[in-house]
């Protein structure tokens, strides 16, 4: 197959850049889901005519170009198929979290006037309907798997089946229309998860993604680009896998599964062997707690083995070579240690590439001295959503990597990094204020702090709204802290804080498995609510943070913290459906706590 057939720089549109991959493929298997124990693929060819189906459907049901359709379902073959259709119909999609609440998803049928809305499991319907009910221009739901007992009252509810039977009776032709579609068009309008404040919805181009598939096509080429497949598991909501986990390997013809969890990812990965994946910083940090965790109990033989097996990876980043006995001890470890590692991963891994978030750099040393390749990129959904990456022939962990290919990067005096390129948002859906304060002369203001070295590579040095200013006037990164403290196998989660404060103080979430290992090897309860009130117990977790204090400067050290009883999750809203923590949030909820803590 040739995998060279799309030219990024004159598709029009991304219906056009499937239907052409479609049309390549044919009866290649695309999209990969588990039934009943067993995966299960739609080919391109049944994709496309789905895409076909659906997109006559949406027309029969009123929708014409520009309209806004929403899209309210988990990862799966429905997913992908949807984004296409519906702007093959003219629409634009406006993807939503499964785990919004009714008030999000109100917020996100009103704010973008959303005519029709695609939901898959009678749950996520059951908590839309209310919102349905008030959002005016809703006109049509259609549920991939249709409730037991139709709703009553608000938008009428046609299943998965009824849209398809409709669209295919249709005359209308779905795939002519996307030759009116234009680059700069609308492609998505994409709500930010919102760390902070009301989630402002990013208007982004065909050519935007296009052009961010663009960038992902030459920093991956070097690998050698073939029949790839692609393991997705992060929300599609996200502009980071609706771009690189979705229309990227549309672009190279290549094969997705979608994940049964992040609970079985680990069975998953084993079954599938993905050549390339995609994550999120926290996701590292688990499997590196894991495989850390599983070494220190194995203890004897394997564990010296591991740790030798990271040492010589260590030191040949630091030195670029290593000598001859390290050398040959490195091959050794490298059959005995890093080949089992590595089939952990499905055996065929090219890249693991880490967006999303700050990668800790220790965690991105770990991966790569165990012989996965681990590449650190950037972005934010404003530019759909990636700007740079480390290239596989030269990774500096510190960094982001270069801008990719067609992207300008400068650095703003205040030290702000501005972006500018065919990647940038067209604007933030009715909100003519924010889009001017955020894109100025072209140029994106990405809020984020950072320098370029000499070989173009981007250090982002912090977050501009993240950063804590005490009240001696000394500013420091909250993120920095956080990552030192969350690599002690004793924390799990951890936010600080101290904005006009003396210093720093924090909420810890301890490790749950590091929790019951200790209760049970003194026989107390393992209930975490209890043992956070246990004085041993806590004793242990203070001289993890003693640990972390002791390599910190004298304004980053945590003088005192609040130990919370439940993990930061998407579900008490204290975590992004990225995983990334919302201080708004936390300081709601544990704000008195943190005002106690300066009294001690």
């Amino acid at each position: 197959m040739d995998y060279d057939r799309c030219d990024y720089d004159r598709c029009p549109n991304l219906v056009r850049m499937f239907l052409d991959s479609a049309a390549t493929a044919g009866e290649k298997p695309f999209l990969w889901a588990k039934h009943d124990g067993a995966w299960r693929a739609t080919s391109f060819a049944e994709a496309a005519a789905q895409v076909n189906a659906l997109s006559r459907a949406l027309r029969a049901l009123g929708v014409t170009p520009g309209d806004r359709v929403c899209l309210v379902a988990e990862n799966r073959p429905e997913w992908a198929i949807a984004d296409v259709a519906i702007m093959a119909a003219g629409g634009v999609p406006v993807p939503a979290y499964v785990t919004n609440t009714t008030a999000d998803q109100l917020h996100i049928l009103t704010n973008s006037g959303a005519k029709i809305a695609i939901v898959s499991r009678a749950s996520y319907l059951q908590r839309l309907m209310p919102a349905a009910m008030r959002a005016p221009a809703l006109s049509h739901i259609i549920a991939i798997e249709p409730p037991s007992v139709p709703p009553q009252g608000g938008p009428a509810v046609l299943s998965w089946d009824q849209a398809m039977a409709l669209g295919r009776d249709s005359p209308d032709g779905g795939a002519q229309w996307a030759a009116a579609i234009r680059r700069t068009d609308p492609a998505c309008i994409i709500y930010t998860s919102g760390t902070g404040g009301v989630p402002k919805g990013v208007v982004l181009s065909h050519g935007a993604i296009i052009a961010n598939c663009k960038g992902a096509y030459h920093l991956l080429l070097e690998l050698g680009l073939s029949d790839e497949v692609f393991l997705c598991f992060l929300p599609l909501s996200h502009s980071y896998e609706h771009t690189a986990g979705l229309h990227f390997p549309i672009s190279i013809g290549a094969q997705i599964y979608y994940a049964e969890s992040v609970e079985q990812l680990g069975a998953n990965m084993v079954e599938v062997r993905p050549t390339i994946m995609t994550a999120v910083p926290r996701l590292y940090e688990s499997m590196h707690a894991r495989i850390a965790r599983d070494i220190h109990r194995a203890g004897g033989l394997k564990e010296k083995l591991f740790r030798l097996a990271v040492r010589l990876g260590r030191k040949r980043y630091d030195k670029g070579r290593l000598g001859p006995l390290d050398a040959l001890m490195d091959k050794i470890v490298d059959i005995l240690v890093r080949a089992k590692v590595r089939a952990r991963f499905g055996g065929r891994l090219k890249a693991l590439v880490s967006g999303g978030a700050p990668l800790n750099v220790e965690i991105g040393l770990f991966f790569h001295a165990l012989g996965l390749r681990l590449l650190q990129g950037y972005g934010q959904t404003e530019s759909a959503p990636v700007v740079s990456c480390n290239p596989p022939r030269k990774v500096k962990m510190h960094t982001v990597g270069p801008p990719v290919c067609d992207v300008e990067v400068r650095i703003a005096e205040d030290g702000e990094i501005l972006v500018r390129g065919e990647l940038v948002m067209l604007g933030y859906w009715g909100d003519k204020v924010a889009t001017d304060a955020t894109v100025r002369d072209g140029w994106l203001h990405t809020g984020d702090i950072g320098r370029i070295d000499s070989d173009g590579y981007i250090e982002i040095t912090d977050r501009k709204k993240d950063i804590i200013v005490n009240s001696g006037g000394d500013n420091l990164s909250p993120a920095r802290v956080e990552g030192f403290l969350t690599l002690q196998p004793e924390i799990a989660q951890a936010m600080v804080y101290g904005d006009k404060r003396p210093h720093l103080v924090g909420i810890v979430v301890p490790n749950r498995e590091f929790a019951e290992h200790w209760a049970g090897a003194r026989g107390k309860p393992k209930a975490l609510a209890v043992l956070v009130k246990d004085q041993e117990f806590q004793a242990a977790l203070h001289a993890a943070i003693e640990r972390v204090n002791a390599d910190l400067s004298a304004i980053e050290r945590v003088r005192h913290v609040h130990f919370a009883t439940e993990p930061f999750s998407i579900d008490n809203a204290m975590m992004t459906p990225t995983m990334k923590i919302r201080r708004h949030k936390i300081k709601e909820v544990y704000g008195a706590a943190l005002d106690r803590l300066y009294g001690a």
